[in-house]
């Protein structure tokens, strides 16, 4: 099964805020896998009961650390949710970051950016319908727009090596990102990111957005 975060995540896509969510930042390695160990049971959880029958008793559980361990960096489920929603953004920004890094045709770059939104999505569709609905106190305004704003940037970089120079207000990739992450969200809360129509037709959708003249022969067209 592919994890949920990724552990390749560069520091440097990390989305900075305010602390407040956390009681304490682990320091030590013990510390730090404990609450890598604690927000990974809290995704399974909130995955397989949503908000409404997400305690953090059942998280502490699945962890299998003590309920005072948990509140010792979690003060209540909100905070846990924070910390959830923070590690997606990162596994986000980490996928999209290795797709413009590591392939240079349109074809390439689709394959890395399709299959790896996907996989972030696939395996907790529930929990990503979850996160999508609550709301965060915590994380608020300025680390989402953090991340917004490295997400467009990267987004404006596959636009650029592939189109040419985006418009002075990024409206391709807008346009770009909001149809993949629409396709992605959207089969994620219909239960068919496994499905290989999706991948394909995503696929020929994004070759054929990077591609100024034709689709390149190696991307499949929509059929």
């Amino acid at each position: 099964m592919t994890e949920l975060f990724s552990e390749e995540a560069d520091v440097s896509t990390r989305i900075p805020g305010p602390a407040a969510a956390m009681r304490k930042a682990p320091r030590q390695a013990r510390s730090r896998a404990m609450v890598d160990a604690i927000v990974e049971a809290g995704a399974r959880v909130l995955d397989a009961r949503g908000w409404a029958g997400f305690t953090t008793n059942e998280v502490a559980g699945v962890a299998g650390v003590s309920i005072g361990s948990l509140y010792q960096y979690f003060p209540d489920k909100t905070a846990l949710v924070d910390a959830i929603r923070r590690r997606h953004f990162d596994a986000v920004l980490a996928a999209l970051r290795r797709a413009v890094d590591g392939q240079a045709a349109p074809a390439g770059l689709a394959q890395a950016l399709v299959d790896g939104m996907i996989a972030i999505h696939r395996d907790f569709p529930a929990l990503h319908r979850v996160l999508l609905d609550l709301p965060n106190p915590y994380a608020g305004e300025a680390a989402h727009r953090a991340f917004q704003d490295e997400y467009l940037r990267l987004y404006g970089v596959i636009v650029a090596r592939h189109r040419g120079p985006d418009d002075a207000d990024g409206v391709a990739a807008h346009l770009l990102s909001s149809a993949v992450e629409g396709v992605i969200h959207n089969a994620a809360r219909r239960g068919l990111l496994a499905h290989p129509g999706l991948r394909r037709e995503l696929l020929g959708l994004v070759c054929a957005y990077l591609s100024v003249e034709a689709i390149p022969a190696e991307c499949p067209a929509p059929s």
